[in-house]
């Protein structure tokens, strides 16, 4: 298949096809002075549905309220491990009741991250643990964070493989942390990193997952693909993704945009 530039790819094909951003972050205050203007764009571009992702309370609390004005956007609530510092028992007992909402499909985005490391790794295990204890509770799926800690990840989620379910979003990993990762029950979330020169064991993934276990995400205002790399992401750039994707397996980007759509419906609706 010959290659293409990403922007030189977009054809009419974006009329007729519908796609999901799995994690996006259109809450915070890089978009206050044209959010709405950024959701009108992802409708324009046929993105049918944009999951607001929280990692502390008043993030959360902004995607529920963002939630709350439109049937096209659901939350997610939760504590990034470099909040975990300062998670509570009344932080936690907040998010339990956060979730109660019924715009929240999901708990997160939780998990490690030992790149910053901006809390202690102890701490960030205890959050994370604690969190996926409140997942079970609420019989909801997770959005899990995973920098430079996939060997402590994979273990804490293999010993939960038969009662917790999500996500792992912007997955970094080579294609035998995505089978490992698939095997404990999640899904593999691929952003805007697939689209880079260097990117070569992402692009691997991309091509190999299997068809049912894949979501498509921008972590907008992070990780614009490459037309845009070092700018502002949103929301309509999910569809670059999904060109990116649609050219290494050598199918369409309809099919990728229908595919990664139902395994988020199967996922959190």
């Amino acid at each position: 298949m010959p290659k293409m530039g990403l922007v030189s790819r977009r054809r009419s094909w974006v009329r007729f096809s519908v796609f999901v951003d799995s994690h996006a972050h259109i809450q915070l205050s890089e978009f206050d002075q044209d959010r709405q203007a950024v959701i009108d764009r992802a409708t324009s571009a046929r993105v049918e549905t944009i999951l607001v992702v929280g990692f502390d309370l008043e993030t959360s609390q902004a995607a529920i309220r963002l939630a709350e004005t439109s049937d096209q956007i659901y939350a997610t609530v939760g504590i990034h491990p470099h909040e975990a510092k300062n998670c509570t028992s009344q932080t936690l007992e907040d998010i339990y009741q956060m979730a109660q909402h019924p715009k929240v499909v999901a708990l997160g985005e939780m998990g490690l991250d030992y790149f910053r490391n901006l809390s202690p790794e102890p701490v960030q295990k205890e959050v994370f643990e604690q969190q996926l204890d409140l997942a079970e509770q609420l019989n909801l799926p997770v959005v899990i964070h995973n920098r430079e800690a996939f060997a402590d990840i994979l273990p804490i989620l293999q010993n939960r493989c038969a009662r917790t379910r999500g996500v792992l979003h912007c997955f970094s990993g080579n294609v035998e942390a995505m089978q490992q990762s698939i095997d404990a029950g999640f899904y593999i979330g691929i952003g805007g990193p697939v689209t880079y020169k260097k990117a070569d064991d992402l692009r691997l993934v991309a091509q190999r997952m299997p068809a049912d276990h894949f979501l498509i995400e921008t972590d907008c205002p992070w990780l614009a693909p490459q037309f845009r790399r070092g700018k502002r992401n949103e929301s309509a750039y999910v569809t670059m993704v999904t060109e990116q994707i649609a050219e290494l397996r050598q199918t369409t980007a309809v099919e990728i945009g229908q595919i990664s759509s139902q395994n988020f419906r199967r996922l959190f609706l």
